[in-house]
């Protein structure tokens, strides 16, 4: 039996750290991460607004995705290998693999894929402090502005907006 599980939401909102708890836990699981399909930066759209365009689909290689999607589909076992994973025999024949992602319902062809879907969410003033807390302390950008004016010029209006509509 083949499960795929999709775990989405905002941005630093857990995805990450829920599916590497569920993989240190599940027997014959696999993960694919969305942020390992990003194009390089060079292919990265700029916005009006002057930001590079990391929070669209477009930035990511949602077929490569797809493809890997598939191989595992075809052979969990050969795929389980290949990624490192040791697999289970006596765990019966099922195999679970974990798609974790920030937009991974936003592409067709995937979400017809998926046995169950999840959406993290989490309240706005903890996700700020989360994205704040990305933001190194250094001092140039401190004094510059650059880390308030990312936030609240880039996140705030664009990303959360989008999070908000998809909860």
């Amino acid at each position: 039996m083949k499960y795929i599980v999709g775990i989405g939401g905002m941005t630093n909102g857990g995805k990450t750290t829920l599916t590497n708890s569920l993989l240190k836990s599940l027997p014959n699981c696999c993960v694919i991460h969305q942020d390992d399909f990003f194009k390089p930066q060079d292919q990265i759209a700029v916005g009006e607004d002057g930001f590079k365009q990391w929070d669209v689909l477009e930035s990511l290689d949602m077929e490569a995705m797809l493809n890997t999607v598939q191989a595992w589909v075809s052979s969990p076992r050969k795929f389980a290998r290949a990624h490192g994973v040791n697999v289970q025999l006596d765990a019966s024949d099922t195999h679970i693999l974990i798609l974790e992602g920030f937009l991974l319902y936003s592409y067709k062809p995937l979400v017809d894929l998926y046995s169950r879907r999840y959406f993290l969410t989490v309240p706005y003033e903890e996700l700020l402090e989360a994205m704040r807390s990305l933001i190194p302390l250094v001092s140039s950008m401190a004094t510059c502005g650059l880390c308030t004016r990312s936030i609240s010029g880039r996140w705030r209006p664009m990303v959360w907006k989008w999070y908000t509509w998809m909860a």
